[in-house]
């Protein structure tokens, strides 16, 4: 990788654009990087740092550091350019940071995002072609490049010598640290992590197996409780050796203890149930003795009581065999009754007919009855015509009357419509003249808004140009204050500094020591020291008026952005006032007042007010129309069907007129003596009715008194057949249904007694139980539950054992699969312990207790320091030589030991006994030896220039000579190495020379080549 150019703008102390050529540096192989304290040597390589990976190494991109130069004016973007070459590709990379920039519109900052661009130049074409304007993408294609990261390139290239320093005398923990950054040996510790991860996990997996078989064993204790077995469970802890056997051991003895339980169980089981079974037995057989005995008791009871009811029995007996008899005498009775029923009923409605009748017919047989209702039925019939024609002369009056109603509706309906109509031209001029008044608002409203809004714009801009004019006064008021506060601070100060200079010999005297050189002429002699005078000032005095001054100019510089902002917010505002309506600007000198917009502001608000309301009428105008000529149709069409249904009124009412006159001469021919023709024929069917239901009556009462007669005579001789002398005697033997069936059940029930009683008595087991003595079924009962509870408790034994058994055996299964399933998982703990011990440096077998990780680094450690002696060896004129050790020190681990061998002395010793000069070029050897390293790690890319960073003002003449040799003596690889320092000696060596130049408003970098930069 070589650098060309770097641009730099407003960054760090450089508040404008400065140009460093390295290509002009690098040609003679060894340049100089120079200047005072705080000029920013360091901000030329952070620039380069920045340009490559975004960020500056340290502390200096600490959260809130801010990368832009105080001393950048206002609207000058901070900004870093950077073209090199790395991989046989020129490329340009160009980075902004993010920063604060002043609004374009109002006022105050607004931050603008941080920025990246990467070119490539084309040799064929002599043109920069862009790649990418992604940080991401960037960031990844400069990396990959360069082979290194941030950290990696700032030790490599950047070569700090302090940390060096304190990597000679770091212990070998600090040493690993930096060594792990610059090589990244990550995977190698993620390889112990993983290992010890991998044995914690084996662990926990055998500690849980085996918390897991401790479970087991306790549950199998419980489950033998009442074994030899459970009085001496298993003891031990997870992770103890021989805990699968002595469970797997105890669990044997536990399972043949619970078998043998168990068969004992069985036989003590099979005893109590043949005892069980005796008993039941013995119960069973004097509860049947028992219930002989009282069945026969009970029977002889019984008899007894039958004996006593026999008297009862045979009366029921007698009244049953009577109503039997009576019973076939029952229907003749029956129908002589109805019979009877029916006689009365017509007698009673012959009687109710008569008192209907005239006097002359109450007498009257059926016949004669018969015949006069024949003849009025045919007078009847001859009055048919007549009522038809009176019902239709009443349809007819109905017909009439309605014409007559609608005759003066239609009436009624014409003279409103000829009064509506007579109205109607005017009525829609009116409304047709609304709509189109309504229509003209719409448009006009419509171009009124396009005018509001705008005018409405330029009001709001003309407050904001009347309040920033008055902004503008107040603070050209308070730059004035403060750029005289400026120039009296500058004065001051300029003052402060001549009278310290008027007196600096005075103050370089009294730093002098007789016998010490001079720090001017280089004398050990001082006769005549410089006195101080009564108007000296001191350094620190100096410094608070420099101070001073420089808060007053910044107070200035802040004040003078803060007027740009606001003039430009003020012209902003003044050209949105000139802004006419349709996007002109007005004449300057022609600026409008406030007061003057906001008149025409609210006058166009006004008419729009108007021309919208009347606007809003429009939809309500068309409607009103509408309706309006739809009433009018509807109207027109009205009064057309009216005229046509007075007309066919007229010819309706003389075709009914000429009906009518027919139907009158008809109905008189049919009323003849009564008002109408309705009434003739409602006297005739009501004489008619009152003729058919006497003669229906009296032929109904004939009929009855025969059926009576009849009914009489059947009775008389039913009675006879019977047995009975009379017809009365049967009916009062006759009894109901109900009193019957209860004679009949008292008989059946003393019948049925009688006959249970004697099978009881006849039965053999009975009689032969009686002759024995009573019977003891609760002593045979009290044999039964005793027996019978041994039973149980025989049968709950068993239980128990066979559950046991049963337990047992199924968790002395699962101890042995677990035994099993942990057998792998044993010997993968043991292997992974072994290797995270190994690696962890814990482990016996590794001696030196050397970590993965700090293996590693030793043999990177011991590449470093055979590149470095090849450098120190020459800076030291052969005396030193770098050495690795990985001996252990003290009860630290052993790894990262560096040496340093004398050989003058042909001592080695540690690098922390190095003196100051000697600690500088052993530090500096080592840098570049890391250097060779890491490049070569880093996949072989090649860095073309280094930058070393002081450390040379502790070398005396002949080794610094030495130290320049070995760094020119790198131009053999075609590198630059640039050096920076504040030794002056270096200016008289080295020829080529980027000096940066502290100033007021901010620092510079001079190229100085040649004669020229040793002369300067």
């Amino acid at each position: 990788m070589r650098l060309h150019r770097l641009e730099i703008t407003a960054f760090g102390p450089f508040g404008t654009a400065q140009t460093v050529d390295f290509d002009t540096l690098s040609a003679a192989g060894l340049f100089l990087l120079h200047g005072p304290t705080g000029a920013g040597k360091t901000s030329v390589l952070d620039a380069v740092c920045f340009a490559l990976y975004g960020s500056v190494p340290g502390v200096r991109q600490s959260p809130g550091a801010s990368l832009r130069s105080d001393h950048a004016p206002v609207g000058t973007y901070t900004e870093v350019l950077l073209e090199l070459t790395v991989g046989e590709r020129r490329l340009e990379i160009t980075r902004r940071p993010a920063q604060q920039r002043p609004k374009k519109r109002g006022g105050g900052f607004t931050t603008e995002k941080a920025q990246t661009w990467l070119r490539e130049y084309d040799p064929a074409t002599g043109e920069w072609a862009g790649l990418s304007r992604s940080h991401q993408e960037i960031g990844e294609e400069i990396t990959q490049l360069v082979g290194m990261s941030r950290e990696q390139f700032c030790q490599v290239v950047l070569l700090p010598q302090g940390d060096f320093a304190k990597f000679l005398r770091a212990d070998a923990e600090a040493r690993g640290k930096l060594l792990g950054r610059l090589f990244d040996t990550r995977r190698f510790a993620a390889v112990e992590e993983r290992l010890a991860d991998l044995r914690r996990a084996a662990e926990q997996q055998v500690r849980e197996g085996d918390e897991r078989l401790l479970t087991l064993a306790h549950r199998m204790t419980q489950a033998a409780g009442g074994l030899d077995a459970a009085r001496a469970p298993v003891e031990g802890r997870p992770g103890d050796p021989g805990l699968a056997e002595s469970v797997l051991t105890w669990a044997a003895v536990a399972r043949t203890e619970a078998r043998e339980a168990l068969d004992i169980a069985g036989v003590r089981f099979t005893a109590a149930e043949r005892g069980q079974a005796a008993a039941r037995a013995a119960l069973d057989a004097e509860k049947e003795l028992a219930d002989r005995q009282a069945r026969h008791a009970d029977a002889l009871r019984r008899r007894e009581q039958l004996t006593a009811r026999a008297p009862e029995r045979d009366r029921h007996q007698a009244a049953l065999d009577r109503s039997l008899k009576a019973e076939r005498v029952a229907p003749a009775l029956g129908l002589r009754k109805d019979a009877e029923r029916e006689h009365a009923t017509a007698q009673a409605a012959r009687e109710r007919s008569r008192a209907h009748l005239p006097p002359d017919l109450a007498d009257q047989g059926a016949e004669h009855l018969s015949a006069l209702e024949h003849r009025l039925r045919g007078e009847l019939g001859g009055l048919g015509s007549a009522r038809r024609a009176e019902q239709r002369a009443a349809a007819l009056a109905e017909e009439r009357a309605a014409l007559a109603r609608e005759a003066r509706a239609d009436e009624d309906a014409l003279q409103d419509a000829a009064g509506w109509l007579a109205d109607w031209e005017p009525r829609r001029t009116a409304l047709a003249e609304r709509v189109e008044a309504a229509t003209d608002a719409a448009a006009r409203a419509e171009h009124l808004a396009g005018r509001l809004e705008p005018a409405r714009r330029r009001l709001a801009a003309a407050r904001r140009r009347d309040a920033l004019e008055r902004d503008t006064a107040a603070v050209e008021a308070r730059l004035t204050d403060a750029r005289e506060h400026r120039n009296t601070a500058h004065e001051a100060w300029l003052d402060v500094k001549s009278r310290r200079l008027r007196g600096i010999a005075a103050e370089l005297a009294a730093t002098l020591t007789d016998g010490d050189a001079c720090q001017v002429c280089g004398s050990t002699a001082h006769p005549a020291p410089a006195r101080t005078t009564a108007d000296h000032v001191d350094r620190a005095t100096e410094d608070a008026a420099y101070a001073a001054y420089t808060r007053a100019d910044e107070s200035r510089t802040a004040v003078e952005r803060e007027l740009a902002v606001t003039r430009e917010a003020w012209s902003t505002a003044r050209e949105d006032v000139l802004s006419a309506a349709d996007g002109s600007v007005s004449t300057p000198g022609s600026d409008p007042t406030v007061d003057e917009l906001a008149r025409e502001v609210e006058e166009l608000a006004r008419l729009h007010g108007e021309a919208h309301a009347l606007a809003g009428q429009t939809h309500h105008a068309r409607e009103a129309l509408a309706r309006a000529e739809r009433e009018y149709e509807e109207r027109v069409g009205a009064q057309r069907e009216a005229e046509r249904r007075v007309a066919a009124r007229t010819s309706r009412r003389e075709a009914l007129d000429g009906q009518q006159a027919t139907l009158d001469e008809e109905l008189a021919r049919g009323r003849g003596a009564f008002a109408s023709v309705a009434e003739h024929a409602t006297r005739l069917e009501r004489q008619i009715a009152v003729l058919v239901e006497a003669a229906a009556t009296v032929r109904s009462a004939e009929q009855a008194a025969q059926r009576l007669k009849e009914a009489d005579d059947r009775l008389a001789d039913a009675a006879y057949r019977a047995g009975f002398t009379t017809p009365a005697e049967a009916r009062d033997a006759l009894v109901g249904e109900a009193e019957r069936r209860a004679l009949q059940q008292h008989v059946d029930v003393w019948q049925a007694e009688a006959a249970a009683v004697a099978d009881r008595l006849a039965e053999p087991g009975t009689a032969a139980a009686a002759t024995l003595p009573p019977a003891d079924p609760e002593a045979a009962a009290a044999a039964h539950t005793a027996a019978d509870r041994g039973l149980r408790q025989a049968a709950s034994d068993l239980a128990a054992a066979r559950e046991r058994e049963t337990g047992l055996t199924g968790l002395s299964r699962q101890a042995g699969t677990e035994v099993r399933r942990l057998g792998p998982l044993r010997e993968e703990y043991d292997r992974v312990a072994r290797l995270a011990a190994l690696t962890a440096g814990t482990s016996a077998e590794n001696e030196r207790r050397m970590r993965l990780e700090s293996y590693v680094l030793a043999a990177r450690l011991e590449q470093v320091a055979a590149a470095a002696t090849a450098r120190l060896q020459r800076m030291s004129s052969g005396r030193y030589t770098l050495v690795h050790s990985d001996a252990r020190s003290g009860g630290k681990r052993a790894g990262l030991g560096l040496h340093v061998v004398d050989a003058w002395t042909g001592n080695e010793r540690d690098t922390a006994t190095l003196s100051g000069g000697e600690t500088f070029f052993a530090s500096l050897a080592l840098a570049l030896g890391l250097a060779d390293v890491v490049t070569d790690e880093a996949g072989g890319v090649r860095l073309d220039t280094l930058f070393i960073d002081e450390g040379f003002g502790s070398l005396d003449e002949q080794t610094l000579d030495e130290v320049l040799d070995v760094l020119d003596s790198l131009r053999e690889r075609d590198r630059s190495v640039g050096i920076v320092s504040h030794v002056g000696d270096l200016r008289r060596r080295i020829p080529a020379q980027l000096e940066v130049v502290k100033a007021r408003h901010g620092s510079a970098v001079r190229l100085r080549t040649g004669g020229d930069a040793l002369s300067g």
